[in-house]
């Protein structure tokens, strides 16, 4: 997808952008703030302009793909089959025009082409018990910390939220950093570990089978800490030196790979307040359960903008994932029809118990097999009401006849939800400039395999032209 490369805006250039992203926000934030279940109960079609509605009825979802998230299939040309009005068209144009880029400068092979589970970037050790998207993501995060602790001098990293530790594995084992993981999960930190002597077993094993392949120096596991991190609070344990690092003169490397909500946030204060985290490396994601207040605005200057609010609703909608779903939308399949099947049981719960709104239901498997009737008596049973309400079928029939503008309306939603990314992303360059640091924002992974792919780089002293390196793909 098209957009905005963060890293050729000067900082003016980055507070215009903001103000630009809270005015579009607030002009469409009917559609960003919208519940597509409740596209029956909120008439949402009738929400939208007449001229839009005329554009958008009838397209399929292969179309909807191409026109209106400008994501054709390879060597397909769009044709607009009318003339489209000038505010829809304005919609678009906005929407690729001031979202950051999450297309990554990088251009290689994929890693996946000989097999879709196994990346052939990775060595068959470090790809156990780690599904093809880490695969992904644990190397090229990995490489762009190492090479960053590399021009900053950097004696320790640190891996915040480390899960079952497979990005802590790949850079203490693979690529020979010092590292600390901090998880506040005793089990994943007790799964973590066993994995970490599986993987010096194996390890061990291949170099007596290859005892060609020197390996210089003895080899050092993450070490593991259950703590959870306060955001509001330092936590002291985080920024704590290994007794294999320099107790004197530490410089500590901060990251985390989709660090939930408001840990990013945690991340972004360590390394703003403590003055031995030289560096940042930071890839957020669930940015519904950030505080508010609190996790966002924390720029000083995004919190002076009219409109910059962002409820819960704009941040959820945030972090679905645009280049899946048009995938899905090129595919046509019959699964993109559960949104409407959701909404219509939506009008039978209100007809059934008016204050019940927007109830969780739990999956209900193979929507796409069922009759609406079908759907709907399943999930009156979900969420405890009597699965035998008589049902008004023509009314359902009719809803189901509407699947294409309710697929329209969230194609709708899903256009405009990188610019909310984009303005909490911003948000975080902004807060770290106004105290003097350097930060940047590259993307760093395929989109296609990992939708939140932008991570935050910060530095406390300028990197110049070395900077380039981190967006580069290693041979």
């Amino acid at each position: 997808m098209p957009g905005v490369s963060a890293r050729r805006l000067s900082h003016e250039e980055r507070r215009q952008l903001a103000v630009n992203l809270t005015r579009v926000v607030t002009l469409y934030r009917s559609i960003l703030d919208a519940y597509i279940i409740e596209f029956f109960t909120d008439n949402l079609w009738g929400t939208l302009p007449c001229s839009w509605q005329e554009a958008l009825d009838g397209l399929n979802p292969p179309q909807l793909a191409t026109l209106l998230l400008g994501m054709p299939r390879e060597g397909e040309v769009a044709r607009y089959r009318s003339v489209w009005p000038l505010t829809l068209l304005a919609l678009k144009s906005t929407a690729y025009a001031l979202a950051f880029t999450r297309t990554p400068g990088f251009q290689t092979p994929s890693e996946f082409l000989e097999n879709p589970s196994q990346s052939s970037r990775l060595t068959a050790p470090f790809r156990k018990h780690v599904r093809p998207k880490k695969q992904h993501e644990i190397r090229r995060l990995g490489e762009l910390v190492k090479k960053l602790s590399d021009l900053t001098g950097c004696t320790q990293v640190v891996d915040v939220g480390s899960g079952q530790g497979h990005l802590s594995r790949f850079m203490s084992l693979g690529l020979g950093l010092t590292v600390k993981s901090i998880e506040g999960d005793q089990r994943l930190v007790e799964r973590a570990q066993r994995l970490d002597q599986e993987l010096l077993q194996t390890l061990e094993k291949e170099e007596k089978r290859n005892p060609k392949v020197v390996h210089t120096g003895p080899r050092h596991p993450p070490h593991h800490v259950v703590r959870w991190v306060d955001p509001t609070a330092l936590c002291e344990e985080l920024l704590l030196p290994l007794e294999t690092s320099p107790q004197s003169g530490a410089r500590l490397l901060l990251t985390g790979l989709h660090a939930c909500g408001d840990l990013s946030v945690a991340l972004l204060r360590h390394f703003s307040r403590c003055p031995e985290v030289v560096a940042l490396a930071s890839v957020g994601c669930c940015y519904m359960k950030l505080s508010d207040p609190g996790g966002y605005p924390l720029s000083q200057w995004v919190a002076g903008l009219p409109g910059c609010e962002l409820p819960y609703r704009l941040r959820e909608g945030a972090c679905h994932a645009l280049e899946e779903y048009a995938e899905r939308l090129q595919k046509a399949g019959p699964s993109l029809r559960t949104h409407c099947y959701r909404a219509a049981l939506e009008t039978v719960i209100r007809c059934a118990q008016p204050e019940l709104r927007r109830p969780g239901v739990q999956g209900i498997p193979r929507v796409h097999e069922l009759k609406i009737e079908e759907y709907v008596q399943r999930g009156l049973q979900r969420v405890g009401l009597d699965p035998h309400l008589p049902l008004n079928v023509a009314a359902l029939r009719a809803h189901q006849a509407q699947e294409n503008r309710v697929v329209a309306f969230f194609s709708l939603a899903l256009l405009l939800a990188p610019l909310v990314e984009t303005l909490i992303l911003l948000d975080r360059l902004l807060y770290l400039q106004e105290q003097g640091f350097h930060a940047e924002l590259l993307p760093i992974f395929s989109p296609e395999l990992s939708p939140r792919n932008l991570v935050l780089v910060a530095t406390k002293g300028p990197l110049g032209e070395a900077f380039s390196l981190l967006e580069t793909e290693d041979s």
